[in-house]
């Protein structure tokens, strides 16, 4: 299929000048059009297109008017020829970065905080595999802490159920199986010496295949990239290297962060392998919650963490923006991407989060700020707010259980002025520059729905860009307001929002319910203040524990491959 949109050329492409035009406000759309109808046979625009458009469009310009436009639009049409003539990569980020807290002068003595696991004295080895590949991330280091499990064995564990559930769940991309009995080796002998790096030595992790690990490929899940090999380490991979987590697996991603559909098929849920795990951190919920990881790594730019983890029953956590460093991962959206842990316990995203945060020097949007775990034990005088419903508050369980955590209940509605079509606007503009590359060229097998994305966005003018921009600015003094009121809020849908805002977000299985005789996982959402993970998560961590609804696996013995009908 060829491209919509034209090659690098002085030759100016009709949809280009129509572009052009209508981002500079010149004429009416019959002048723009006959203006580009005309261009079709030359390489510049001339006063004779200007004044021939004019009797076409019923409008009238005087000389002065035609030589200015003339200079314009050439001018315009030169400046996107050279631009075109220079090679980009997804790489390279535009000099213009988000900041959530923009009002707000960051501080000059950065303070990452202090975090170390919580009660987790007295674990014992469980009697099976199956239950020792369960365990959280909390138990599962102390184990390794107290040498009753040695790396070695937990990833070979792992790696076993990796090969034997991915048939079925076609959540791998690429076992990274010599790295991690490598690693895993490196840890045990560590802990032996006494060396001893924290929750996270010698736990096997996965990545969403977007983030780069040297000698292993990362696919982007897209039939394009699906050879391609970065020599970069991401930031996030190197800061579990030096916490001496063990990279098992590259897992799963609907191709360019899309759905749950990528060039090896659909990532299946493990509650019930007849439908997808949701996207587009696919295989980092899916391989989570089926015991075939510790944890995983995984991205959003518009639900891609919390989305995965509803369907799959998962613990995720979409930190603050701009907490986590990119560097070495595939961009999306530069103001809207977030990296973030997916696990099988809130406490386990904290753990994770308390090493992965924190700024590089490479992603201009990382920042140092404070995050401290444990949270605080005593939740009173803690204010979180609720929608109000047909239900009263005394017959919604979610707000009796947190009413008994000690919290304070406040109703509220979310900021609803904004119009939130620019949710749309801001991601379609970035992902087509992203990958403007793909459209010029005309591909678009294995990307899903992307190249109509892509060829949309290329037009979108930047004055609209920067207007969409300039209400998500009005959007964010709004959930400011908001949170003068309370410290989170519980159960209100609000991804639109908060992918623009940049506030944290925590996700959790709340129940299930039974469809077609196989129970399935439900879950709730707590969003908190902007770098206020700390609060965010021990309220979300309490009322965890509380219900206990994570502690349910899915039936692995289910977990087969189907016969196609």
């Amino acid at each position: 299929m060829n491209s919509e949109i034209d090659p690098p050329s002085l030759t100016p492409s009709r949809r280009s000048l129509l572009k052009i035009l209508g981002a500079l406000g010149i004429g009416s759309l019959p002048f723009q059009r006959s203006v580009a109808a005309q261009a079709q046979q030359s390489s510049t625009i001339t006063e004779g297109m200007i004044q021939q458009a004019e009797w076409i469009s019923g409008i009238k310009l005087d000389e002065a008017a035609r030589k200015s436009i003339v200079r314009t639009v050439n001018g315009e049409l030169r400046a996107i020829a050279s631009m075109r003539g220079f090679e980009l990569t997804n790489a390279h980020a535009p000099a213009l970065s988000f900041q959530p807290e923009p009002w707000k002068v960051p501080s000059e003595k950065p303070n990452r905080g202090t975090v170390e696991i919580g009660e987790s004295k007295g674990i014992k080895k469980p009697a099976s595999e199956e239950e020792l590949a369960f365990l959280p991330v909390t138990a599962l280091g102390e184990l390794i802490r107290t040498k009753q499990v040695t790396s070695l064995e937990l990833t070979k564990l792992y790696l076993s159920r990796l090969k034997k559930y991915d048939p079925a769940l076609l959540c791998v991309v690429t076992l990274t199986e010599e790295l991690a009995l490598k690693q895993a080796a490196e840890a045990d002998k560590e802990i032996a010496a006494g060396k001893y790096r924290g929750p996270l030595h010698g736990i096997p992790w996965g990545a969403k295949d977007l983030i780069s690990y040297p000698g292993y490929k990362t696919t982007w899940g897209a039939t394009p990239y699906k050879e391609q090999l970065l020599k970069t380490k991401a930031t996030v991979a190197q800061r579990l290297d030096d916490a001496g987590a063990v990279l098992v697996a590259k897992l799963t991603l609907g191709a360019l962060a899309m759905g749950d559909q990528w060039f090896g098929g659909m990532t299946r849920n493990p509650w019930n392998v007849e439908v997808g795990s949701s996207g587009s951190s696919a295989g980092s919920a899916c391989a989570a919650v089926a015991g075939l990881v510790g944890f995983a790594i995984g991205t959003e730019t518009l639900g891609s963490i919390i989305s995965p983890s509803t369907r799959c029953g998962a613990s995720g956590l979409r930190p603050t923006f701009g907490r986590v460093s990119r560097a070495g991962c595939m961009a999306l959206a530069w103001s809207m991407d977030k990296l973030g842990p997916i696990a099988r316990s809130l406490e386990d995203c904290a753990l994770i989060l308390g090493v992965i945060h924190g700024a590089d020097g490479l992603d201009n949007c990382a920042v140092d700020r404070p995050f401290n775990w444990p949270g605080r034990k005593d939740l009173k005088g803690i204010k979180v707010g609720y929608a109000e419903g047909a239900k009263e508050v005394k017959d919604r369980t979610e707000l009796q259980v947190l009413k008994e955590l000690g919290v304070e209940l406040i109703p509220l509605s979310l900021p609803n002025k904004v119009p939130m079509g620019i949710t749309s606007i801001i991601l379609n503009a970035e992902c087509a520059s992203a990958f403007d590359d793909l459209t010029r060229k005309g591909v678009t097998e294995g990307l899903n729905s992307w190249p109509e994305i892509f060829r949309g966005g290329q037009f979108i003018s930047a004055v609209e860009y920067l207007r969409a921009n300039r209400l998500r600015a009005v959007l964010m003094e709004e959930m400011a307001k908001i949170f003068e009121k309370v410290d989170m809020y519980v159960g209100i849908p609000d991804l639109g929002i908060t992918n623009l805002t940049g506030h944290p977000t925590a996700v959790m299985p709340n129940g299930f319910r039974k469809m077609n005789e196989i129970s399935t996982p439900t879950a709730i959402t707590f969003t908190g203040r902007l770098y206020g993970e700390s609060d965010l998560l021990a309220v979300a961590s309490a009322y965890q524990k509380a219900t206990g609804h994570h502690l349910k696996h899915p039936p692995m013995d289910k977990v087969v491959v189907k016969e196609k009908k």
